[in-house]
């Protein structure tokens, strides 16, 4: 079994932002839109403000 650890959930004009922690992806993020729709990229961030900002973006 995996851990994970969030750090961040944002609500922006309706979307989720979700910044999170897994030991073998590192600090990664999820954006969950008003329709349901996720988008999900396959990068590693090495900090949780580096996923934050690109998320933002």
């Amino acid at each position: 079994m995996s851990s994970l650890k969030v750090d961040e959930v944002l609500c922006i004009n309706g979307s989720v932002l979700i910044v999170y922690y897994t030991p073998g992806h590192c600090w990664q993020f999820r954006i969950i839109s008003r329709t349901g729709g996720i988008l999900a990229e396959q990068k590693i961030y090495y900090s949780v403000e580096a996923a934050l900002r690109t998320g933002l973006e």
